[in-house]
């Protein structure tokens, strides 16, 4: 099996998620959080936060959330209920002692900031998001303008060397390393993941990855919208579903 053996018109997963013997991994916006205009409009919310309380406590730590956000803004929306998570699509790690593990700067972001930044000064409506480790250019608000933006990244990529990473509305100049599926195989060679069945869920392209390495390791990945070709097993219609299945198992 590799990556590129995708699959399209997908079942939905099991009706009750079985926790005893299972690792869940879990991305955040568009899987755990609607995706919002603009990243700083996704806060906490009363029942996703104790619901990942509940899931953690009865699976004894066997709980992760894999995502693209900084770290920090992690524990700001989930309010750090949630002590393991990979932020920056694995380049940054936190393990199950709270002990957090991150690759060093590319040396190209630099000059990635000041190109991205001089762009979005030529429409409000585009947003840079700077994770210290990587560079997220949103056009959700300026569709029109999505693909130069993709082809001024393609550009950066190319001249600087820094790795491009596609998105649902959003194009991302990350420093080369870690993956998601990276982040999830690291998880699962450590105690309390160790021996058990990785399920992840998550719902853009940047989760190809983390569908990969589940699915090689035994487990299964779940698509949160709509069907596409993805790595994947399983998929859900959205954030509500994908809730409401993980309460059932809470």
């Amino acid at each position: 099996m590799s990556i590129d053996e995708l699959s399209i018109g997908l079942e939905r997963p099991p009706s009750r998620l079985a926790l005893e013997g299972s690792a869940l991994f879990l991305d955040l916006d568009g899987t755990l959080a609607p995706i919002a205009k603009r990243p700083e409009d996704v806060g906490p919310d009363r029942r996703r936060n104790d619901l990942l309380s509940r899931l953690a406590a009865r699976m004894q730590g066997r709980l992760a959330v894999v995502s693209g956000r900084s770290l920090d803004d992690i524990d700001r929306i989930l309010e750090g209920r949630v002590v393991c998570a990979a932020a920056i699509h694995g380049l940054v790690r936190r393990d199950t002692r709270g002990v957090v593990g991150e690759a060093p700067p590319h040396p190209g972001l630099a000059s990635a900031r000041a190109s991205l930044k001089d762009f979005a000064a030529s429409d409000p409506r585009l947003l840079v998001e700077d994770k210290s480790l990587s560079l997220t250019l949103h056009y959700r608000l300026a569709p029109d303008r999505g693909q130069e933006a993709i082809d001024l990244a393609e550009r950066i990529a190319t001249i600087t060397g820094l790795t491009l990473q596609p998105g649902d509305m959003v194009v991302e100049l990350r420093t080369p390393g870690a993956s998601k599926g990276d982040a999830i195989r690291a998880f699962m060679a450590e105690v309390p993941f160790k021996g058990a069945q990785p399920i992840f869920l998550g719902d853009d392209l940047t989760d190809e990855h983390g569908f990969f390495a589940v699915r090689q390791m035994g487990g299964y990945g779940v698509l949160i919208g709509p069907q596409r070709r993805t790595t994947a097993i399983y998929r859900m219609e959205g954030v509500e579903e994908a809730l409401s299945w993980l309460e059932g198992a809470a």
